[in-house]
């Protein structure tokens, strides 16, 4: 048996098409930010559907899960940063649980890979039948085990011609369109069914032309001030008693100068001491912001003793209303945030029981948090409503879309990834939030630790931003917009919406396709 498996193991290193489909994933990475080259979203998956022609389903399957393998262990290679400087395993075990985390997230293009072809009258892949079953097997990415929706398709495309597609569609659309794109050009190489691809190409790029032209919202003639602050401390420190003052006096330091400021951000867990034993604290840095006529807005943990849980939580200091003189903050107020969307191993610990003995990396400091409430009411800080996510809430769009309100101005999100050293982790995170302001046409404000921190408008265009490992001060003047994007208003049907309109076009182009299509034969291997 074991021969057997040898055996088999060989033949799959020398394997071509596995080595193909595998370098076609690991390019991938490089359409995302920081490198941002965009067009390699596109022209990769049609490079790499070539490779499927004719495969059963199985086959399918197998390239499937080696193309996510090599696309995730890229992409998401900062995973294994956190793990190895704060995880406190060895190299090895380390490296081997990103492999499996990878090798978890890779099932889902295994799974439409072989969906495409298993439902098929001949078990052979169907490229027509792919983009449905793709975006089926990222809603389940998106939901499994919490939900890990980390570089889909489509935010590869913030800054390129599909982004237009955005207010209307969202990300999850243009990885549709991402996908449509590809198999048109691959058939096009083929030359099969010219005629009907170029339609399809000049209507999308006719659509695409035409949505760019569109104005979604409008300025409402108002702006706020605001000043973001990147304190930049190690996360090593961050927990030691001994630096807890030092860390709060430092964030107060930086903003005494900017209390000429609308609103000041403090990153997540800003404040690195529970709320009940951060009151003196809290106290001096709420009238100080109430007497500037400025509010503050900072991440802290909260203990509710009654529940005995802990919660990553947003509240707000100083001016609540520009009328409210004496300051908006007490304890357990209701003007805060509670983080819904928690991280495994980070913020909670599956099977805590089993996994906690077992490793450092399983007893992080503060890995046992409730979630709050799905819908929460926008914080409000000197008279705007803003929509709180913290840290890759972001990444849930319909999270955000069910806490929009006609009030709210603007969407803040907080994050510390100082868990991720120098890696592309944080850039990505910042192009994510890009596609949230796009998607939303609200303006975006992130704050971070150590970076990116950032501001972005309503466009998804970065108006300013403070370099990785610097303690600065992001000054920037936010322009207002009123109106709703048409995603905003019906985004979280497109699950079903798109999927459904993928089935009419493998209709129509498989149903009535060129007999030298069914022809194909797989590629050697």
């Amino acid at each position: 048996m074991l021969k057997r498996l040898g055996q088999r193991l060989l033949a799959n290193l020398k394997s071509k098409s596995n080595w193909l489909s595998f370098l076609a994933g690991l390019s991938l990475v490089l359409a995302y930010a920081p490198f941002s080259l965009w067009y390699l979203a596109i022209v990769v998956p049609a490079l790499w559907l070539k490779l499927m022609a004719a495969r059963p389903a199985k086959d399918s399957a197998k390239q499937g899960f080696i193309f996510g393998l090599g696309w995730f262990i890229s992409g998401i290679s900062w995973v294994h940063v956190s793990i190895d400087q704060f995880g406190g395993l060895p190299l090895i075990v380390s490296v081997l649980l990103m492999l499996l985390l990878c090798g978890y997230l890779a099932l889902y293009p295994a799974l439409s890979c072989y969906l495409s072809a298993r439902l098929t009258a001949k078990r052979q892949f169907s490229l027509w039948l792919l983009p449905p079953f793709w975006l089926f097997a990222e809603y389940l990415r998106s939901v499994m085990l919490t939900g890990f929706p980390w570089l889909s398709l489509g935010y590869s495309q913030i800054d390129g011609p599909l982004a237009a597609f955005a207010p209307v569609i969202g990300e999850t659309g243009i990885t549709f369109v991402i996908l449509c794109l590809s198999i048109a050009l691959l058939q096009l190489s083929r030359k099969i069914q010219i005629k009907r691809h170029l339609a399809l190409l000049a209507l999308l790029v006719v659509t695409g032309f035409a949505l760019n032209q569109q104005t979604w919202v409008t300025p409402t003639g108002k702006s706020v001030k605001v000043a973001l602050v990147q304190a930049n401390i190690k996360q090593e420190l961050k927990w030691l008693p001994e630096h807890e003052w030092p860390s709060m006096l430092k964030f107060l330091d930086l903003t005494r100068v900017n209390y000429d400021a609308d609103i000041i951000i403090w990153p997540e867990s800003a404040v690195p001491a529970i709320e009940t034993t951060a009151q003196d604290f809290l106290d001096v840095a709420n009238k100080g912001a109430a007497l500037n006529n400025s509010a503050i807005i900072t991440g802290i943990i909260n203990y509710n003793f009654e529940a005995r849980t802990y919660f990553n939580s947003l509240i707000v200091l100083g001016r609540k209303q520009n009328e409210d003189e004496q300051g908006s903050y007490y304890y357990n107020s209701a003007n805060r945030y509670y983080k819904n969307h928690l991280l495994p191993i980070g913020e909670f610990v599956p099977f805590q029981e089993l996994l906690r003995p077992l490793a450092p990396l399983f007893n992080l400091p503060m890995s046992s948090f409730s979630r709050g409430s799905y819908v929460q009411p926008n914080l409000v800080a000197k008279g705007l409503d803003l929509l709180p996510l913290i840290c890759f809430e972001i990444a849930f769009p319909h999270q955000l879309a069910a806490n929009l309100t006609r009030d709210t101005d603007m969407i803040l999100t907080v994050s510390n990834d100082a868990w991720f050293g120098d890696s592309h982790g944080p850039h990505q995170h910042l192009e994510i939030a890009r596609m949230r302001a796009l998607e939303f046409g609200r303006p975006v404000l992130r704050s971070t630790n150590n970076g990116i921190t950032a501001t972005i408008d309503h466009s998804g265009k970065i108006t300013s931003r403070i370099p990785q490992f610097e303690e600065a001060v992001l000054r920037d003047e936010i322009k207002l917009q009123q109106g709703f994007t048409p995603y905003s208003q019906w985004g979280r049907y497109l699950q079903y919406l798109l999927p459904l309109l993928s089935l009419l076009i493998y209709f129509v182009f498989s149903k009535f396709a060129p007999q030298r299509q069914e022809k194909l034969t797989p590629p050697a291997t």
